[in-house]
């Protein structure tokens, strides 16, 4: 029988090993998956996991780097919430949102005492997506405006308005379903559009672009404007000093709702609550979903400002979902609350990113041909992958695929059969691994990552 032992030394028993064979027949008749052409992937059945661990059905360990989609904040199975959704599936498994609920209700409450100052109410969605949907639909009837501003390096999710704001490749063969988005260039100084040298003048430059686009669009006709607090799949792309505070005079400035989507860096991942406590942005209305529950059971939401709210006390706001704050979902969702204060989540996060991952990821710049620069916060950082350090070129084109993505591709291998899950995207890899990871496990994640590396130096000019 093939086992795995979890973090406490216990062993556990996997499937037999025809069961593999059974999950990849079914998967492959009759799955179909996302953003995938369907005859072209073959997807890793996976059979258990826990802690920052998963396993598949031959026993191999891998160690979680991505957090799946970087939502899996607490881990695979952490007991806490395995338990809380198991006791209240016995009391309540679910009720519609226009009754009043006790997880619903005191979920919201704990969201709303964790936000910046100002912020007063919790709509509930069933993720990301929907919750930058209906921020979207808040920004619009509470100002009368229809067009919404976002970068072109973004991704804010795959339904009709998220994805017609989203910049990146995946919006292009979707089109545009909302006639109101309109694009911008947001700061990335490695890689300037304003041909900035310093975060000072990005930061400026940056804000001068986004002044311009305003005034060309017509400030009366812009409803809001969503920014990732700090881009993520894009590129972790931290925002230099200044930016979002001058994104916010310009809303003042011009009635603009300022959105900030936190769907991947809320509830921990910058070592914040809320990734824009660590920038001073302000923002009128904030996304969240993946880290608010470890994605457990689907949840996402908006946090509302007291002045938005305030525009649907006697206006019916006109929108809803029938699973709108789940009881199972904010159970949860509430019981990682506790276990983030119990077990000090936001400083182990701040240690672990500033005493471990910066200084590793710094000294890959000097020790690997291949790796051009590296940012981030907490545990969410990119390693941006070259061809040539002087130039910049990236290891392989924008959007590539197939035979112009293989480096990529065999970098990623070569850490999986270390044991190590990673998380790539275009030319760069991100270190993204659960917030519960252990020092001894995140350490040796790295240098497998490390050894990895060595794979992509081999197409660099050093």
């Amino acid at each position: 029988m093939t086992t795995f032992t979890d973090r406490h030394g216990a062993s556990h028993p996997l499937p037999a090993p025809g069961a593999e064979a059974q999950v990849r027949a079914d998967d492959r008749g009759h799955v179909f998956h996302s953003w995938s052409a369907q005859g072209l992937i073959d997807p890793l059945p996976v059979a258990a996991g826990e802690g920052s661990t998963f396993w598949d059905y031959a026993g191999n360990a891998y160690l979680d780097f991505s957090s799946q989609l970087v939502n899996l904040n607490l881990g695979h199975q952490h007991p806490d919430l395995v338990a809380a959704i198991q006791q209240q599936a016995g009391r309540l498994s679910t009720i519609q949102p226009a009754m009043a609920n006790d997880v619903r209700g005191e979920l919201a409450r704990l969201i709303v005492e964790v936000a910046p100052e100002g912020f007063q109410k919790v709509f509930f969605t069933n993720g990301g997506a929907e919750a930058n949907e209906y921020a979207v639909r808040m920004a619009r009837q509470s100002t009368g405006r229809h067009k919404v501003l976002s970068m072109y390096r973004s991704y804010h999710g795959s339904t009709a308005t998220a994805i017609s704001l989203t910049g990146d490749p995946r919006r292009w063969a979707n089109g545009t379903p909302d006639s109101g988005a309109v694009r911008f260039f947001g700061p990335y100084l490695y890689r300037s559009p304003f041909h900035a040298e310093t975060p000072e003048q990005e930061s400026e430059r940056a804000l001068a672009h986004l002044e311009q686009t305003i005034q060309l669009e017509g400030p009366a006709t812009i409803a809001a404007i969503i920014i990732e607090t700090v881009v993520g799949t894009n590129g972790v792309l931290v925002p230099p000093p200044g930016y979002l505070q001058g994104v916010r005079e310009l809303c003042d400035r011009y009635g603009i709702v300022y959105i900030a989507d936190e769907v991947m860096v809320g509830f921990g991942r910058l070592g914040e609550w809320f990734g824009i406590d660590a920038y001073d942005g302000r923002p009128d209305l904030i996304t969240f979903a993946k880290g608010v529950n470890s994605g457990y059971v689907p949840l996402g939401g908006v946090v509302i400002s007291e002045r938005i709210a305030q525009a649907f006390d006697t206006t019916p706001f006109a929108g809803g979902l029938t699973y709108s704050g789940h009881p199972l979902a904010c159970a949860a969702g509430v019981a990682t609350f506790e276990v983030f204060r119990r077990d000090g989540i936001l400083e182990r996060v701040r240690d672990l990113g500033e005493r471990i991952v910066e200084p590793t990821l710094r000294r890959w710049v000097d020790t690997h041909p291949s790796v051009g620069e590296v940012r981030g916060r907490g545990l969410f950082w990119a390693v941006e992958l070259v061809r040539d350090k002087e130039t910049r070129e990236p290891l392989v084109p924008f959007n590539a695929s197939g035979a112009d993505a293989a480096p990529m591709g065999a970098f990623a291998a070569a850490a999986k059969k270390a044991g190590v899950w990673p998380f790539t995207h275009f030319n760069r890899m991100h270190v993204a691994p659960p917030l519960v990871i252990g020092e001894e496990d995140l350490v040796r994640g790295l240098a497998v990552l490390d050894e990895a590396l060595s794979v992509a130096d081999e197409h660099a000019r050093s």
